[in-house]
């Protein structure tokens, strides 16, 4: 079975980390470089960079962060935030991303998906969805898909969307859930399950890590990897801990 992933995710704004609940309400929460040090030093298996505020700014990645970035780890690295083009997934490749995330950009260009994979192999691109539960009276419960940060909704169902993705060329889905972001109350398992079962390429849980149970909860899910930021930035726990903690409930974890 293939070893399942612990990812610290690296949510930068004005060359800060930075975190909240719900999207909202950001706080400061350390130097982006300093934090990837430390969670490569401490065995992390991959870093999440996303910035965060690029797409709702119509601006590009900060890719001199980036590098800052890609010069401090030796463990994979993926960056999100502003790519809107072949071109600007290539310029953070060449700047230190092994993978490149989109989001706004794949919605409101999806064949970009398939140029990207056709351009860097599928195993290069993560298609970030975020959405948020919303219940229809035709439709019943699901989830919607928001783009700019979470700022903007769209019609797109979530659990389509992403079967989408992953026929346009997508290699895995950075899957994260707008109501539990920053809650603290665990993963959208519901979303997780619904969307494990539908698609082939790996799926990673993000929003409402709060506690080691809930990353092996998300991975019971269907998940693939855990993306977390407030229990490892604030030093409530650290990546050894966690691995350890899986490791003794079955999960199987890189040694």
């Amino acid at each position: 079975m293939l070893a399942r992933r612990i990812i610290p995710c690296l949510d930068v704004a004005q060359g800060r980390v930075v975190k909240g609940v719900h999207f909202e309400a950001l706080r400061d929460a350390g130097d982006p470089v300093e934090q990837a040090r430390r969670y490569d030093a401490e065995g992390a298996d991959e870093l999440v960079f996303l910035d965060i505020a690029a797409s709702h700014e119509g601006r590009d990645t900060t890719l001199e962060m980036v590098g800052q970035v890609a010069d401090a780890i030796f463990i994979p690295f993926t960056v999100g935030g502003g790519l809107r083009s072949v071109d600007d997934a290539g310029a953070a490749l060449r700047a230190g991303a092994d993978k490149v995330a989109v989001n706004t950009a794949a919605v409101r260009d999806p064949a970009l998906v398939r140029r990207l994979a056709d351009s860097f192999g599928r195993q290069c691109v993560v298609a970030a969805v975020d959405v948020r539960r919303v219940v229809s009276p035709s439709n019943g419960e699901g989830w919607r898909v928001h783009i700019t940060g979470g700022r903007e909704p769209t019609a797109l169902n979530g659990v389509d969307w992403i079967v989408q993705l992953e026929q346009l060329g997508a290699g895995e889905i950075l899957l994260t859930s707008m109501d539990r972001d920053g809650t603290r109350s665990g993963y959208d398992l519901d979303l997780l399950r619904a969307v494990s079962q539908r698609v082939r390429i790996p799926v990673i849980a993000s929003g409402g890590a709060g506690s080691l149970a809930h990353l092996v909860e998300a991975f019971d899910a269907g998940a693939h990897g855990v993306l977390a930021a407030s229990i490892f930035h604030d030093q409530g726990c650290s990546l050894p801990q966690a691995r350890a903690f899986l490791r003794h409930r079955g999960i199987p974890v890189r040694p």
